[in-house]
């Protein structure tokens, strides 16, 4: 089975945990300690894993970024309606988190983008089924 993880650099282990669940997201014990703690996206097929900047060293030579500072990558999270981005949006800031831009509405497509309290770059999503099946190039025709 294809499965996803995404590795994060945290500064504080615990707080990172407190954030990504009051998202809704679940911990997975079997894969959590005192470096990491895996956090289950959808499961079965996607997980972030939240690591201490030392151990996230451990997996590279090269220098670990500060996300505080710069965006080397950002995630998007793609969810079932534009009030499910919202709510979960409204989670993260309530929890520590902050919203880096404007929402972006394409009418097919609706994106927030939310950093978490280390600077991570999250995006919420939803896209409109038909243009997820077909393009939304199909789903901008049958607006106009």
């Amino acid at each position: 089975m294809t499965m996803i993880f995404v590795n994060l650099p945290v500064t504080d282990l615990d707080r990172a945990k407190a954030f990504y669940t009051a998202l809704g997201f679940t911990i997975n014990p079997m894969f959590t300690d005192h470096n990491a703690a895996c956090v289950m996206v959808e499961e079965d097929h996607s997980a972030f894993m939240i690591l201490t900047r030392e151990f996230f060293q451990t997996f590279s030579d090269r220098p670990v970024g500060n996300p505080a500072e710069t965006v080397s990558v950002s995630t998007g999270v793609f969810l079932d309606s534009r009030e499910d981005v919202d709510a979960t949006m409204a989670r993260g800031i309530a929890a520590g988190g902050r919203e880096e831009r404007p929402a972006a509405d394409y009418g097919f497509m609706y994106q927030r983008q939310l950093a978490d309290p280390d600077g991570n770059v999250l995006e919420f999503g939803w896209m409109d089924p038909a243009a997820a099946e077909q393009g939304p190039e199909a789903s901008m025709s049958q607006q106009a």
